[in-house]
């Protein structure tokens, strides 16, 4: 809030001035978030999602099992396939980039604002999101291309420009991927949010925090796609079976509480939840909001992200790494993002007012004596994941853009801002984040509903010779 007047000199006032003005800036940046995720956003994205789920007929129903099978080290292509990295590694630096403080924060953030009905919306965004995350990754392999250097590259905007002819809408997801790598979802927020919870729980000063941030995130970027391959290889599976250990030990302990935790879920997303606690209640249509918003930032189905992964993967078909590419959707939201809100709905927790890693680390902290330890330690593995997935969408977006000579400068670029963003104070961030976000999903979805018949006639074509 603004400072009270007074006859105090100049100095007061303008800070004074100032806050009305940044206060002002954070309403107006609310306002843009809330209205583009209201029903323009929710509609093309659900609408999208149901139509490629019919067209396909529920892909992701029909061959979740066998993709969970091909999704395993060396389930997929061989080394002799085109393609820089293997399907297991290319599914690793997509999960790198979703599985993050969406997951730990993002979740919380969304039952918080929205009450546990959010979580069914999140559920809902992952099960359309599924078919999605196939068509991205089909088409990205389809219409991907070599560069000089002979690395493949690939996305969302190979595919509207080179699958429909459209340059414009292919340049604006790239300008925004590249926003969004740098300032919003895959750097500035990861690095913040490990070193506002380090500072929290270890007292670790955030500079010391963001130097080493850089030192670590440079070593692996100046290897490019294959560096970061192997390192997710080893770091992402790791980190996702600690992370579920632990939620999956709070649920036992409070076994019994799961089936209410359920029920409310359900009841909450159909119905207003009322206050209690610190919760202030919340609407269905905020519930929504927050649950397709938050689900969105977690796995990001229809963003277009993920493809530019999925077209580096040595594969023999477009169609073998789509199915691949679906279960990180499968792993991220029904899996992972369904074990933090249960633990935040059977602790009681969700409801006392806190928001963010805050409330996700109280609720661990009450689900299990050192729970909290679970957050902390996840918490920075998972944002430094997602800082080394997103570094290299950025990348290849701004190759697109300017071609390859922008490479160094992009990841020195890159690497300053994972120290800036550890210091810095971001109250709008999460807001520019969703709205960079949803800025990139626009044109993705139009590409995704336009080629449509390009991936359905590639699926029949995959099942003819008994793949699908």
């Amino acid at each position: 809030m603004c400072c009270p007047l007074s006859p105090a000199p100049h100095p007061p006032f303008a800070a004074c001035t100032a806050s009305v003005g940044y206060e002002a800036m954070l309403e107006a940046i609310e306002s843009v978030r809330k209205f583009i995720w209201g029903w323009p956003l929710m509609t093309l994205l659900g609408g999208a999602g149901i139509f490629l789920t019919v067209r396909l007929r529920g892909i992701q129903f029909r061959k979740l099992l066998p993709a969970l099978w091909m999704a395993r080290p060396g389930g997929g292509g061989d080394e002799g396939d085109a393609g820089d990295i293997s399907n297991f590694q290319a599914l690793m630096t997509a999960l790198s980039a979703t599985v993050g403080t969406g997951n730990i924060a993002g979740v919380a953030t969304a039952i918080a604002a929205g009450g546990p009905g959010a979580l069914f919306w999140m559920w809902m965004m992952g099960l359309v999101g599924m078919a999605l995350k196939y068509s991205e990754a089909v088409l990205a392999v389809e219409y991907r291309e070599k560069d000089h250097r002979g690395e493949m590259c690939g996305g969302p905007m190979y595919y509207i420009s080179r699958g429909l002819g459209w340059k414009p809408l292919a340049v604006m997801f790239a300008i925004f991927t590249v926003i969004a790598s740098v300032f919003g979802i895959g750097n500035v927020v990861q690095s913040n949010t490990i070193a506002a919870t380090l500072e929290a729980s270890a007292n670790v000063p955030p500079y010391v925090t963001g130097l080493v941030l850089m030192v670590a995130t440079g070593v692996v970027l100046l290897g490019g796609i294959k560096s970061i391959g192997r390192v997710t290889g080893v770091l992402v599976p790791t980190m996702i079976f600690f992370y579920v250990a632990g939620t999956f030990t709070i649920l036992f302990l409070h076994a019994d509480a799961i089936p209410g935790a359920f029920v409310q879920i359900i009841d909450d997303a159909f119905t207003p939840t009322a206050a209690t606690g610190g919760f202030l209640g919340g609407s269905v249509m905020l519930a929504m909001r927050e649950g397709v918003s938050r689900g969105l930032f977690s796995n990001e189905s229809g963003l277009g992200s993920a493809p530019i992964a999925a077209a580096a993967a040595q594969t023999d078909h477009p169609c073998q790494q789509g199915l691949i590419s679906m279960t990180q959707t499968f792993i991220d939201t029904i899996v992972v993002c369904t074990m933090t809100g249960l633990v935040l709905i059977v602790t009681g927790a969700w409801s006392n007012g806190a928001t963010g890693a805050a409330l996700t680390s109280k609720a661990f902290e009450t689900g299990m004596r050192g729970g909290h330890y679970i957050v902390l330690i996840g918490l920075p593995l998972f944002a430094y994941s997602t800082m080394l997935g997103w570094s290299y969408y950025g990348e290849k977006a701004l190759e697109y853009l300017v071609g390859e000579r922008a490479v160094p400068w992009y990841r020195g670029f890159f690497i300053l801002f994972v120290g800036i963003g550890a210091v810095a104070h971001v109250e709008v961030v999460w807001s520019l984040a969703d709205i960079c976000n949803a800025f990139m999903a626009f044109p993705n979805l139009i590409g995704l509903i336009a080629l449509a018949p390009v991936v359905v006639r590639l699926t029949k074509e995959y099942a003819a010779r008994g793949g699908g």
